[in-house]
């Protein structure tokens, strides 16, 4: 509370964020201001090291660390269209109207600074304060992994008159810098292809991914307009629409929390913003409540997306229970002690946190989190000032939102009482499990695995062919809850869920303790049907809503079930597709085509006896598990919301939509 207190100390002007943080930036970007920091050795030996991972995520990534250059040029105020483009063979290009990459001669090395930005790490108008003032890409390698990491690359620098341009591959030059006319425009233009013997898993690009990248940074970058288009013939068929997006909001983060809230009901009509700068520092943020029960925050540090929060987000959470709280005071509706937990406070709360700074301080090679703590300081009493303001002025919304973290204290205090309840009904604390779970006789989690089965029969036959050494068995039955319209205290209460949360022993929401967790492998083995497909989404919801980190490391699990027994004379096999039940059905009539194959449909997991479903599903030598990820945190939640809270028609929107895509459908 001490700092807390002494932040609030700290007033600060509330004022539209201006261009001030630019103003030191020199209009002359030449190669004076490139500096080499070291070289390019590694690059191709250990490419996870740069770009995370050679799989889509580093291929994604390549384009990514091109845009951030042309977004630094729009932050210092020079760039405002950057095209985005997937040619045919998965070629990618990118061309902004930015001042153009400086091609004069870099004095460190004596080489262009053109030559110098493609071929060697590190180096950049980023390091020294004179090419770009704020930049997100203090821990990033830009140009020159992406060309150490390509087949080939062309970069053409439209500057000073001439269009300069250079061509590599795989990092060596292949054509010196040369000019080849002339132009009236500024700007760069990036061609490159990714290099198939460093990207083995795939080198084919997903538009949907990159558009939600795109239309990132063009929420972030008020005016900015970023054009993404796919010209692949071949992509024709993934979607109806026309592939090219012209992407442009003048309101900014206003609209990227309307965007997020696009399929939720907001309890304020108004999308809350505040914005503010001290020092080198500058913070906008924009915020709204509606009716849900879960928060989304979504922060930002210099562009670059910190899902794990930071400096920023801890700022902004002390401020917002601090100015909820000081307005419930001053209206006589909290009164002596009473006061709002900062979970009340963000319950139902939508908000998006952009701060841009000078020397962003960012924890770990993945910049997951912001580590600068001035930036809490300005954070926080931005928010206690303009929230203190805005509640004062807009009474309607102040007590919408104020009944909302009310209501969420209530709901807490019960969870409360529920979960002790819970832990005195099954005497959590002495370790009693619950009567339907069929526990493992190993202890150590990291060797244990739970099947979470749909119903009691499928869950008789699991009991009978488990290994029960290290597999333990918790039988689902009947209507589960569906959390995304329902509060703690329901859920613990609930007789489907309450047992789960005792089995795996690690609590939930702001309880939940890893270390307690007694299985490290948590597998849905449902039906292969619609109603197996909706158990599956309800437990996914409840571990995302209430057990993230479960998700986030690695634990949960689906488990794929056969659809098809085959049958000639004595021998049986068994597929989980259509394709494979086509071809084991070739294979096993051999030369004879017209032998006699039966063909059994699995309707659900009750129908294999304990010996097939260890066979098929259960062993670990031979099961297929799928491992649940969690890559986007942002559209996750979007999509839970979407398929399981209260608005219909969205929903029946994103079904037909989304219908021609279905592949296997069991009515």
């Amino acid at each position: 509370m001490e700092n807390e207190n002494r932040e609030n100390e700290e007033i600060l002007e509330i004022e539209a964020v201006d261009d001030d943080i630019t103003s030191a930036v020199s209009e002359e970007y030449d190669a004076s201001q490139i500096q080499v920091l070291e070289g390019l050795e590694a690059v191709r030996k250990r490419p996870g090291m740069y770009i995370g991972s050679t799989s889509a995520s580093g291929l994604h990534h390549l384009v990514y660390e091109i845009v951030d250059n042309s977004i630094d040029e729009a932050l210092a105020g020079y760039c405002t269209h950057i095209e985005v483009a997937i040619e045919p063979g998965n070629i990618i290009s990118v061309r902004d109207n930015g001042r153009g990459i400086p091609v004069d001669i870099q004095e460190q090395t004596g080489k262009s600074a053109l030559e110098v930005v493609f071929t060697v790490l590190h180096a950049g108008g980023k390091f020294g304060g004179g090419g770009y003032k704020v930049s997100g890409g203090l821990h990033g390698v830009g140009a020159s992994v992406v060309n150490a990491l390509s087949e080939w690359l062309e970069v053409e620098v439209h500057k000073n008159g001439k269009i300069h341009q250079m061509k590599f591959s795989r990092g060596f030059i292949t054509q010196e810098m040369k000019i080849i006319g002339d132009t009236d425009i500024s700007g760069t233009f990036v061609r490159f292809k990714p290099d198939p013997e460093m990207f083995t898993d795939t080198t084919v690009y997903d538009y949907s991914v990159l558009h939600k990248r795109m239309q990132e940074e063009a929420f972030l970058n008020a005016g900015l307009t970023i054009t993404i288009e796919d010209r692949r013939p071949e992509s024709a068929h993934l979607d109806e629409s026309d592939r090219k997006d012209v992407l442009c909001y003048e309101g900014g983060i206003r609209e990227f929390v309307t965007f997020l809230n696009n399929n939720k009901n907001p309890i304020h009509e108004d999308v809350i913003y505040m914005s503010g700068k001290k020092d080198d520092a500058m913070a906008e943020l924009a915020m709204q409540y509606t009716d849900t029960y879960s928060e989304v925050i979504v922060s930002f540090a210099n562009n670059v997306h910190t899902p794990e929060g930071g400096m920023h987000e801890d700022g902004f959470k002390r401020a917002l229970t601090n100015a909820i709280n000081k307005y419930g005071k001053k209206m006589n509706i909290l009164k002596g002690d009473d006061k709002v937990s900062g979970e009340d406070c963000r319950e139902g709360l939508t908000c998006v946190i952009s701060v841009k700074l000078l020397d962003a301080q960012f924890e770990g090679q993945t910049k997951a989190k912001l580590g600068n703590s001035e930036v809490r300081t300005l954070v926080n009493a931005l928010v206690n000032e303009a929230l203190e303001s805005y509640l004062e002025e807009n009474p309607a919304a102040a007590k919408s939102i104020l009944d909302k973290a009310l209501t969420a204290n209530r709901a807490r205090e019960a969870a409360r009482k529920a979960r002790e309840n819970v832990r005195r009904s099954t005497a959590l604390e002495s370790g009693q499990m619950p009567d339907k779970l069929q526990d493992c006789n190993e202890r150590d989690p990291s060797l244990c695995e739970v099947y979470i089965v749909e119903g009691d029969s499928a869950a008789g036959s699991a009991i009978q062919g488990r290994d029960s050494r290290f597999q333990a068995i918790l039988p689902m039955w009947g209507k589960m809850l569906n959390v995304e319209k329902a509060r703690a205290d329901k859920i613990y209460s609930n007789e489907k869920l309450s047992p789960l949360i005792v089995a795996l022993g690690a609590g939930i929401g702001d309880e939940f303790n890893l270390e307690k967790l007694r299985y490290h492998k948590i597998i849905i083995m449902s039906d292969a049907d619609v109603d197996g497909a909706h158990i599956r989404t309800l437990l996914l919801t409840f571990f995302f809503r209430y057990m993230r980190p479960l998700i986030e490391n690695g634990y949960i699990y689906c488990a794929v079930p056969p659809l098809y027994k085959l049958t000639r004379g004595k021998t049986t096999r068994v597929a989980y597709s259509d394709d494979e039940r086509d071809a084991i059905s070739a294979e096993m009539r051999g030369e004879n085509q017209k032998a006699e194959i039966t063909i059994n449909r699995f309707k659900g997991l009750g129908e294999m006896d304990a010996h097939e479903l260890w066979d098929t599903t259960m062993d670990p030598e031979t099961r297929t598990l799928r491992r649940v990820t969690l890559s986007d945190a942002v559209a996750a939640d979007a999509v839970f919301n979407l398929l399981m809270g209260e608005e219909v028609d969205p929903r029946r929107e994103w079904i037909e939509d989304n219908a021609k895509y279905v592949i296997n459908l069991d009515i």
